[in-house]
């Protein structure tokens, strides 16, 4: 065989080593990035909340906007003045508004509307559970995010539906309540 003949097969078996090299850095560099539910692979682990934008979301710097697991609170923005809305939205700026928050993630990163999905704390409170247990906002679980916490969340806002908290004795038709639809 003559020598370039060898050396251009010589060239291609190089070059698809480098190819298969850089495939292989590529693969393992994605299954890093895959790591396990609640890990802050979504976003930062920690935060100062810049703006409260309602009752279930928030933004963080760099326009991150946070949307609370498990939780939906009565509609204020996009023309809509949903029944206990306005007080969904001050009592979660009351709790997190200027104040440094601990994020953790489920699943999903984000939802349909590009919001970063996460469990909130705030000194050493959940956000999430105190806006459902203090009639505030209602369970909503879309699966798989929340399988874990769902039970014990909806246990909570049985809790709160009986005792006529919050929305629950303020509202007469629930704008977050699922059994209406």
């Amino acid at each position: 065989m003559p020598v370039t003949r060898l050396a251009r097969r010589g060239e291609r078996v190089g070059s698809m080593l480098r190819f298969a090299r850089l495939a292989l850095l590529v693969t393992t560099r994605a299954l890093a990035a895959c790591a396990e539910p609640g890990e802050p692979r979504c976003g930062p682990p920690r935060a100062v909340v810049e703006r409260v934008i309602d009752g279930d979301t928030i933004v963080l710097p760099g326009d991150l906007r946070i949307r609370y697991l498990l939780v939906d609170a009565p509609e204020i923005t996009g023309g809509h003045a949903a029944c206990y809305g306005a007080s969904a939205a001050q009592f979660n700026a009351d709790l997190v508004l200027g104040k440094a928050i601990a994020l953790s993630y489920d699943t999903r990163c984000e939802d349909r509307f590009g919001r970063t999905l996460a469990y909130v704390t705030v000194d050493g409170q959940d956000v999430n559970r105190l806006l459902i247990e203090r009639g505030y906002a209602c369970v909503l679980h879309i699966p798989p995010d929340g399988d874990a916490r769902a039970g014990e969340l909806e246990a909570v806002q049985s809790a709160a539906r009986a005792a006529g908290r919050g929305l629950w004795g303020a509202c007469a038709a629930v704008p977050c309540d699922a059994s209406g639809l």
